[in-house]
């Protein structure tokens, strides 16, 4: 059996900020951060729930004992590659067995996983493993009808420091998965204090800027989220969301179920069609959706075939479910509504599970930790009265002092006495929860997917026949909001397919693709001369443009 050796704490990763240590003391005799990593998590579940199921994905099954023999395989193999602690390595793996266990071997390992998720294509590929000089990328062959050993093929070219492509499935010229699982052998762990990982930010500046998380912030977010979700060893989670976001990670997550002793099952897709015939035969409890979802799963439920009586909670988050909708979840469903509103970088609230139901239909929940210290300001940085909305500002005992190798970024996005300016936009009832009124940052939330209009509009430009791009986010009843692109075009423009097929050929992913794109010959301007975005949202309130075009729901 691998045996991961906790190293006495070395110093901080180059690049990640951290918490001053005055906080880390705090944070340590209140008792949230216990020097666990999530190696030896893995290791006591399995000590002391070595038969229970851990993981059902598709046709396997795995129990604790056997999850934690193949991460020790595993990385035993990633160690004779020579991975090494620190090392990065992008994963880019759907909801399949495999996700849990590479990434269970690189935290043994201490190397660190960098989650992309399987809609990302080159841009975002190339920007992680060349940002971050990691030594491997670890992809499946095919899912949803792409071929990732294609986009590896050009990634690798790309990269410099990329030595490996490691392939879950068919490997081709790549390296196979199957193929590393290797003799457990004495390996050097990380410390709970060390970085576990990277996750990706929503944020409204260009590419998605790097989120350092360490064992002890992420364990303690999981305990607590445990604790309020009610989860134990009965526990079945569902995975329909994409398992590399936060917040079917962690929220609780299928990180949460593992601490629980729980069961996770993964689906490869949200659908009714693949879940509820899931949730019938694995008696799930509990599960997790974003708003769009949740409006489809009640539409399907009035004319449910399947049996769903064992569902205790259906959480909705990754952008505002709307009263209306969330009136609709205990009647339809028979469970109850958990409403979560977080963020990567750290703060999670959760509407409690024995809350009045008004409570629960009209707010977004509270803090995980009595440490989550909320901060609602005007836009000079001042308090606003409360129950007025606001900016929101947080920090504490898992939220982040800082994004990875940004220190110009980390000047905007933190005060100097470490509060995290999250971009959202609230206020705060007299209960203590929050309300989320929307956004301040300049970021379109599609349904959960957060797509930063910089981003965009930075590929827009690339275009010969593109003068000037802004894009904004455009009200929808079905996905929250969608995007619309304001072009002014150069002397021969082009047309809005010809755009959408020119971004695609540049590897932006299919969610960030404008769904709307809207020819203008003039941008109207602020006072100070800047682009008047809340204009441009007005103009398409009017009557649709001639030269409007729209791009079909993907």
């Amino acid at each position: 059996m691998t045996s991961p050796v906790p190293r006495e704490e070395a110093a901080p990763l180059p690049g990640c900020p951290t918490w001053p240590e005055e906080f880390a003391t705090r944070y340590r005799k209140a008792g949230y951060w216990r020097g666990e990593t999530f190696g030896q998590m893995l290791r006591e579940r399995a000590r002391n729930h070595g038969e229970r199921t851990a993981l059902v994905a598709g046709a396997q099954r795995w129990t604790y004992r056997e999850l934690d023999a193949r991460a020790d395989q595993l990385a035993a193999g990633f160690h004779a590659l020579g991975i090494k602690p620190r090392d990065r390595v992008v994963v880019q793996l759907p909801n399949i067995g495999a996700f849990f266990e590479v990434i269970f071997a690189l935290f043994r390992l201490g190397a660190l996983p960098v989650f992309a998720l399987p809609a990302h294509r080159g841009a975002e590929i190339n920007y992680f493993c060349s940002f971050t000089e990691a030594v491997a990328y670890i992809i499946p062959d095919k899912h949803s009808g792409f071929d990732y050993r294609t986009l590896a093929e050009q990634v690798r070219g790309a990269v410099p420091t990329l030595r490996h492509v490691i392939v879950a499935g068919e490997a081709g010229p790549f390296t196979s998965l199957s193929g590393l699982y290797a003799s457990p052998a004495e390996l050097p762990g990380p410390s709970a204090s060390d970085v576990a990982f990277f996750q990706l930010s929503g944020g409204s500046t260009g590419v998605p800027k790097l989120i350092p998380r360490t064992h002890d912030d992420y364990i303690y977010s999981l305990r607590g989220s445990v604790e309020i979700c009610q989860l134990d060893g009965s526990s079945v989670y569902l995975c329909a969301l994409p398992a590399a976001h936060n917040f079917p990670l962690s929220s609780p997550g299928v990180l949460g179920t593992f601490y629980a002793g729980g069961t996770a099952v993964l689906a490869l897709n949200p659908s009714p069609d693949e879940a509820f015939p899931l949730i019938a035969r694995e008696r799930v409890t509990i599960t997790a959706l974003v708003p769009p979802l949740a409006m489809i799963w009640l539409e399907s439920a009035k004319a449910r075939r399947h049996d769903l009586s064992s569902l205790r909670v259906l959480q909705v988050g990754g952008a505002k479910f709307s009263a209306e909708a969330a009136r609709r979840v205990r009647p339809t469903l028979g469970c109850t509504l958990q409403q979560v509103f977080g963020m990567a970088e750290g703060l999670v609230n959760y509407t409690r599970l024995d809350d009045p139901e008004e409570l629960i239909v009209t707010t977004q929940g509270r803090p995980i930790s009595p440490d989550d210290e909320i901060r609602v300001v005007d836009e000079e940085g001042n308090e606003v009265a409360p129950g007025e909305t606001g900016q929101l500002l947080t920090r504490g005992p898992y939220t982040i002092r800082g994004y990875y190798m940004a220190e110009a970024h980390n000047a905007r996005a933190f005060t100097p006495d470490g509060f995290y300016h999250t971009g959202d936009l609230v206020r705060v009832t007299l209960e203590g929860y929050l309300v989320v009124e929307g956004r301040a940052k300049d970021q379109i939330n599609r349904g959960g997917d957060k797509v930063a209009a910089e981003e965009v509009e930075n590929h827009l430009l690339a275009h010969p026949s593109v003068h000037d791009a802004a894009v904004v986010a455009i009200p929808d009843p079905f996905l929250g909001e969608r995007t619309c692109a304001f072009v002014i075009p150069r002397e021969t423009p082009p047309t809005a397919a010809a755009l959408n097929a020119f971004l695609r050929e540049r590897g932006l992913a299919a969610y960030k693709i404008p769904d709307r794109v809207e020819f203008i010959a003039a941008f109207p301007k602020t006072g100070v001369g800047k682009v008047s975005k809340k204009a441009l949202r007005e103009t398409l309130t009017r009557s649709p443009s001639k030269n409007a075009a729209s791009t079909p729901s993907r």
